[in-house]
């Protein structure tokens, strides 16, 4: 099968793009168009249309997983474009293309969010639309999911994959999925926020993404989770892989509630509580949230199985730690 892949230099497409390139011959688009060794790169930007069509022509299948993570509201009409523009090309791509399905790579944030600690989220639970209206990047993400599956038809399946939050080896040393293992590990976090933490490995999605070349129903969409805790007993996980302190606490619910009272708290400086990092407000608004959600239903018809959340979070600090030290050690080479 040939198989096209937007996104493809991304956290999750370095890896998907590998595994992929196991059994399948793969082109790899992106905005470089950089592509591991036996993979054929193309550069291409998901709002060129005719450049999309045309490094899609002679591929079976298209993985769209192409986009740009900011919570920041500044950025959200960007975002907006990248997201729901960006999707509306890769659909009319395809289409151009003759291609028969398409893989959607969404975020569980589109389905399972909530203000409410007992919450488990599925794919068949009332839109968090409410939450998420506010939030720039999960409302693109909805809109383009939206726009997706209601182009699916007779010619082209799509499926949708909704993964948690990415964790796992390989992200940037300054990427946005791994941003809050960083702080951990750099300030700690004495207090931590009142919500919960949804997460899978970046691993699992990859071999998600593979199953759902031919698995999965066309217009459904599959939560994929890894592990679903709240913000303390995730941090003091990472403490005990680290050795370093844990949270004292945990915020009380009633921080989500101040942040409704007082709409321009921490808009300009941050959040801080005298100790431990500050904290934009958008992240705290997050933070103050629920994202559990269960992956039944990617389990039973992508026959999908993720790997235990402990075994993430090790491998997601050593990783940091592993190649924070080589940039070091090539900084001071770099010095003498």
């Amino acid at each position: 099968m040939k198989v096209a892949f937007t996104g493809g230099t991304g956290f999750l497409g370095r890896h998907a793009v590998a595994r992929l390139a196991q059994a399948h011959k793969v082109v790899s688009i992106s905005r470089g168009g950089a592509a591991p060794d036996g993979v054929k790169g193309v550069a291409a930007d998901v709002m060129d249309l005719p450049a999309l069509t045309q490094a899609l022509k002679g591929c079976d299948v298209v993985v769209h997983a192409a986009g740009w993570v900011s919570h920041d509201p500044v950025a959200a009409q960007a975002v907006y474009q990248v997201h729901v523009e960006g999707t509306r090309n890769v659909v009319a791509a395809a289409r151009a293309a003759n291609l028969g399905r398409m893989v959607m790579v969404s975020s569980s944030g589109t389905i399972a969010v909530s203000d409410d600690p007992g919450f488990l989220g599925t794919e068949d639970s009332p839109s968090p639309a409410p939450f998420i209206q506010t939030w720039p990047y999960y409302r693109a993400k909805l809109f383009a999911e939206q726009i997706a599956l209601e182009a699916a038809g007779d010619d082209l399946e799509i499926v949708c994959l909704n993964p948690s939050l990415l964790l796992g080896p390989g992200d940037e040393l300054n990427g946005a999925s791994t941003h809050a293992v960083r702080v951990f590990l750099d300030e700690g976090v004495p207090v931590a926020p009142p919500g919960g933490i949804s997460f899978v490995d970046v691993r699992d999605v990859a071999d998600a993404i593979v199953r759902a070349l031919n698995a999965g129903l066309s217009e459904r969409r599959y939560l994929l989770v890894g592990g679903n805790m709240s913000f303390k007993e995730f941090y003091d996980r990472l403490g005990r892989i680290t050795g370093r302190s844990g949270p004292v606490a945990a915020m009380p619910g009633l921080a989500r509630t101040a942040l409704k009272w007082f709409p321009g708290w921490g808009r300009v400086r941050g959040i801080g509580l005298g100790v431990g990092p500050t904290i934009s407000r958008e992240d705290m608004e997050l933070a103050s949230h629920f994202w559990y959600a269960d992956s039944g239903r990617a389990k039973a018809e992508l026959d999908w199985t993720p790997r235990g959340p402990g075994e993430t979070l090790d491998d997601t600090v050593a990783d940091i730690l592993e190649r924070r030290g080589r940039a070091f050690e090539r900084y001071g080479s770099s010095g003498r």
